[in-house]
């Protein structure tokens, strides 16, 4: 019996280890491409702009390029898309080492998000192989921990390689996040009922209503982390004192994540709509900036929340998918998010941060309502 489990457990730790390291670029890039940015042009700027670019084409490709891999094994297609990423992060590197003009960094840094959300997808749907139904709860909350380490390490990595030398820093970001290629197990994807309709639409408006709630949580959360030094500012800290906001967020998070993990089980509808108003409440509190203690008690709020409500939309658009169709909805998941923080990003931009932050929560409030008001829709 030992000789028949184990390799499955072993498995799954490699599936662990695949999640936590691909999120590395995502994780560590707007301090990698900052510094790069900063040493070819004199200004931070730059980075800021290879992120937007490879966010928009995450948000553009997702969809298309999971479609094209419907016809591969689930694990091949990753792979090939985990490479191709490496590739256009590698080109940023020697671009940056050649001092190329800054738009050719800009359009490798697209072309290596342009593969992302498809490859997330393929990587959530290769869980499904390697996990029991009843265990994904567990499996999910794991993976959200891990991220979240990731998203509080891979910066610091990138700060202390960059400082060495920003081509370093960009090439030890590609090296880490081509290791899912390398560690995602092999998995036989199994011949489902409805893969002869593969045009059919898997939009519907159940998982268009979870796909918002992930957006408008992705808004929230990116308001908080972008504002963060805005934030220190207006109570009269330092720039550094940011980490007074993100770290309690990042901590409360990985928190829900160990939650989720030791619950393993999937959360009821009214347990949704509860950790929704929470998250709504902080994004709430840290709106009205009453005082600093009560600004950080709404980031918690907000962070204590963030896993269990990620993991319900996995495990619940598991569910509502077609099978041949799951990556295609995981990849949307993860452009939904994406499409929260580029929502956050502009409305900061256009507004003062006082004014984006109330944005932001009456998204979050907006979506409490529509979700309660949803709830005698069985399936969702």
């Amino acid at each position: 019996m030992a000789t028949s489990t184990t390799p499955g457990k072993a498995a799954v730790f490699r599936w662990y280890a695949s999640s936590a390291t691909f999120a590395v670029p995502q994780a560590a890039g707007p301090v990698a491409f900052a510094l790069v940015a900063l040493t070819l042009t004199g200004d931070t700027g730059g980075g800021a702009a290879m992120i937007l670019a490879l966010t928009l084409a995450q948000v553009i490709g997702a969809v298309p390029i999971t479609r094209l891999g419907q016809s591969l094994p689930t694990t091949i297609f990753l792979r090939l898309l985990v490479a191709f990423r490496t590739a256009a992060l590698g080109a940023v590197a020697l671009l940056a080492h050649f001092a190329a003009p800054f738009i050719w960094l800009v359009a490798c840094s697209a072309l290596a998000g342009a593969v992302t959300g498809a490859a997330f997808g393929y990587l959530r749907a290769v869980l499904n192989e390697l996990t029991p139904s009843e265990k994904l709860p567990r499996a999910l909350g794991i993976a959200a921990t891990l991220n979240e380490v990731t998203f509080v390490l891979a910066p610091v990595l990138a700060s202390g390689l960059g400082t060495i030398s920003p081509v370093f820093g960009v090439l030890a970001l590609a090296a880490l996040g081509a290791l899912p290629a390398l560690l995602v197990p092999t998995v036989r994807s199994a011949p489902t009922d409805d893969v002869h309709a593969p045009d059919a639409s898997v939009i519907n408006r159940v998982i268009l209503l979870w796909l918002i709630c992930a957006a408008a949580g992705g808004s929230t959360v990116a308001a908080l982390e972008i504002g963060a030094v805005g934030l220190a500012l207006q109570f009269g800290y330092a720039p550094a004192m940011a980490i007074l906001f993100t770290v309690p967020l990042c901590v409360a998070s990985v928190a829900g994540g160990i939650w989720v993990s030791v619950r393993n089980r999937m959360a009821t509808r009214k347990a949704v709509l509860l950790q929704l108003a929470i998250m709504a409440v902080g994004a709430i509190t840290v709106a009205l900036q009453v005082s600093m203690a009560l600004t950080v008690i709404g980031a918690i709020l907000v962070g204590a929340v963030l896993a269990p409500l990620g993991t319900y939309y996995s495990l619940v658009l598991d569910t509502l998918a077609p099978p041949n169709k799951r990556p295609e909805v995981f990849a949307l998941l993860r452009t939904a998010n994406s499409v929260g923080v580029i929502v956050a990003s502009a409305v900061m931009t256009a507004v003062s941060l006082s004014m984006a932050l109330i944005v932001v929560s009456c998204l979050m409030v907006a979506v409490v309502m529509v979700v309660g008001l949803a709830g005698k829709t069985p399936s969702a």
